[in-house]
């Protein structure tokens, strides 16, 4: 179970004192400090400091220009930890003592005496309530206060606002189309853009909606749920019953022990004749890891069950080999044996140009149903269609192919040939579970690593209904599977469309690295300086600035969803309910329209003024629900993942022309000759 953070974490936040130069206060992230800055900031602070702008007052805008992941709507993540940097804002001695070494020659002391007494009283900064869907243009932060602060304050606000938004935004993704029911697991750590990147994936995955996370010190310091099992190292550290130094365990009401080993053992030869699976088929050592492991964690006994391929008697190929590293999600054999592998008189071939597998090719009546998607290959519905990786239908075909290996020939039965690659976990863990049974315990569930995930799920839910009529146990057919191994947001969509019966994903690499867009891109912009508005020009109209101090609504119609955020002037009057509002696209002339609204939502709310943080701050559960709320509000059309409608953001009729009277004011005249 994961710990309370804001109690357990108070040790390593005293440990992290000592190496972050006093900057750190408890549950404060020791890295997040004013050094914590692209060195041009604080040159910019004293050439600032130097033109006399000491006094100067300014508006920053901090947003984003595009919505990641081809999609159409953004979660806002990470304003908490801006509002703890401003906490915690002010450079230590052993940072001037840096900087008076770094910065060239010919700086004068006072300055750095300057830079010694600043700190974020005197800012105020505005912001969208964390955990809602924002859209592009409209800012995410103001930050209002003197110009040298607020300069300075850029790069550090950008890289916590950008990854927590940009991960917040990917896991509601993955929410989204893993559907309500199914439990989504962060395993991202190991892949993580290091430590750091590691812990805020794991938070941030939280927020956008997963259920927990492998990583321990995220549990710790977040409180957020923390699971895992274990892995096929442990199955294959166990080579056979000898092995096994304890194998009792006492009944859980009664007391009484009992050898767990010759239990599974009595049930494995049971569930042999029940599932029609020799107990040849079965590992001995990967049984004895089961026990082992069921002894440790009888209550919370889930086993990993894709640690060994079976022996395929008919065409006299051993296939009992650990599976080699992480597979694609698309095999069901494995690549060293792949390779090696004498075909029986017939031609099979799977003719993908990518496959870096032996070619085959398949000379029956079939048509290939493969849809080759940017995250990997995804499936067909496997009903007693062919090839696993082309889907082809061979309903007619004696050829039977599976992962590229050929398992045998004469069969019409795909779920029969397939299931050998399958069949040792399955039964060992079976009769493990029906042990622990006998001993009151329930076991909980399998994790499926490697192979179609769709089929073998299937093939395992099976599996457990078949063992729960034949055994009378109701709560077998209910045992959890867990499905792993390089997931994304593309497989999931083609595992719902095959009907898989995989109750929870345990997603890391596409998850935590953000594979399909690495960068949110939110940018930081001067708008405004001493009342006076300011507009940076591009020849690319994405780059140009909205000028000024803004105000963002969003507006609602009558189903309830919001219909567009528009952007005014601060010293417009807000829309009214009821009331016909004139919204126009900032740039482009002609398009406009009248909207009436039945709700007018304000989007900004002051959470940090007079040098300390003036609303209340939610809980990560908090965020977490406000990001599903949000959601709700938006249209499924916006939300799709394919060819999303673009929601729409507005300016005020004022605005408008405010932008373009500005705009012209600014733009550089030519001149003919």
């Amino acid at each position: 179970m994961a710990t309370d953070s804001r109690e357990d974490g108070k040790f390593l936040s005293r440990k992290m004192m000592v190496r972050c130069g006093g900057h750190c206060n408890e549950n404060h992230n020791s890295v997040v400090q004013p050094l914590l800055t692209d060195l041009y900031q604080i040159t910019m602070a004293y050439a600032y400091w130097k033109s006399g702008k000491t006094e100067d007052q300014s508006v920053f805008d901090l947003f984003f220009r595009a919505n990641p992941f081809q999609g159409e709507f953004t979660i806002f993540a990470g304003l908490e930890e801006c509002l703890k940097f401003l906490e915690n804002f002010h450079y230590s001695d052993g940072d001037i003592e840096y900087l008076k070494q770094t910065l060239p020659d010919g700086i004068e002391d006072e300055f750095f005496e300057y830079l010694s007494q600043l700190t974020a009283k005197d800012v105020i900064l505005q912001a969208i309530e964390e955990g809602s869907v924002v859209f592009p243009r409209v800012p995410l932060i103001k930050v209002e206060g003197p110009l040298i602060v607020v300069q300075l304050l850029e790069t550090t606000l950008l890289t916590l606002v950008n990854y927590a938004s940009l991960m917040a935004t990917n896991a509601a993704r993955y929410r989204m189309v893993a559907g309500k029911n199914i439990k989504l697991l962060e395993f991202g750590l190991r892949r993580a853009q290091g430590p750091d990147g590691g812990l805020s994936a794991s938070k941030y995955s939280f927020v956008g909606g997963f259920d927990g996370t492998s990583n321990v010190l995220a549990g710790k310091l977040f409180n957020i749920p923390v699971k895992g099992t274990h892995a096929h190292a442990y199955i294959t550290s166990f080579t056979g019953f000898s092995e096994l130094k304890t194998r009792t365990i006492r009944h859980k009401v009664t007391g009484i022990p009992q050898d767990l080993l010759e239990l599974s053992i009595k049930h494995r030869d049971a569930l042999s004749e029940v599932l029609d699976i020799s107990t040849e088929e079965s590992s001995e050592g990967e049984l004895a890891a089961m026990v082992s492991f069921a002894i440790a964690f009888p209550d919370g006994f889930m086993a990993l069950v894709d640690t060994y391929d079976v022996k395929s008697v008919e065409n006299g190929v051993d296939l009992r080999h650990p599976v080699n590293g992480e597979m694609n999600g698309h095999s069901g054999g494995t690549s060293d044996i792949n390779s090696n592998i004498t075909l029986p008189n017939v031609a099979i071939e799977c003719n993908h140009k990518t496959d870096v597998r032996p070619k085959l090719t398949c000379n029956a009546d079939v048509e290939c149903k493969c849809r080759q998607r940017s995250g990997g290959w995804s499936y067909g519905v496997l009903e007693d269609r062919g090839c696993s990786r082309c889907c082809s239908s061979m309903r007619n075909s004696r050829k039977i192919l599976v992962g590229h290996v050929v398992l045998g020939r004469n069969r019409t039965n795909l779920l029969t040939n397939v299931g050998k690659s399958f069949r040792s976990g399955l039964l060992n863990f079976c009769a493990v579970a029906l042990a622990l049974n006998d001993q009151g315990y329930r076991a909980i569930g399998i994790r499926i690593d490697s192979g179609d995930l769709a089929y073998l799920s299937c093939l395992a839910r099976q599996t457990f209904e078949q063992v729960s009529a034949r055994f009378r146990i109701p709560w077998f057919n209910t045992l959890t599977i867990v499905a792993s191994n390089d997931i994304n947001e593309d497989t999931i969509i083609s595992l719902n469309e095959q009907g898989h019966k995989i109750d929870c994903f345990g997603i890391g690499t596409h998850l935590v690295t953000c594979q399909r867009q690495p960068a949110l891109g939110c940018v930081y912009k001067l708008v405004e300086i001493n009342n006076q508005a300011r507009i940076k020009l591009s020849q690319d109209v994405e780059k140009v600035t909205m000028p000024g101090s803004k105000n963002a609504f969003r507006l609602f119609g009558a189903d309830g969803h919001a219909l567009i955020d528009l952007m005014q002037k601060v010293s417009e009057p807000p829309p009214e309910v009821g009331q016909k509002v004139l919204c126009r696209h900032p740039f482009q002339e002609s398009k406009r329209a009248y909207v009436i609204p039945t709700r007018v939502e304000c989007l900004y709310k002051v959470y940090w003024r007079d040098g300390r943080i003036c609303q209340p701050l939610p809980t990560l559960d908090q965020v977490r629900d406000r990001v599903q709320a949000s959601l709700k509000t938006v249209r499924t059309d916006h939300k799709r993942t394919l060819n999303p409608t673009p929601y729409k953001v507005a300016v005020s009729d004022h605005l408008y022309n405010f932008i373009h009277d500005l705009w012209l004011q600014n733009a550089p005249i030519g001149e003919l000759s």
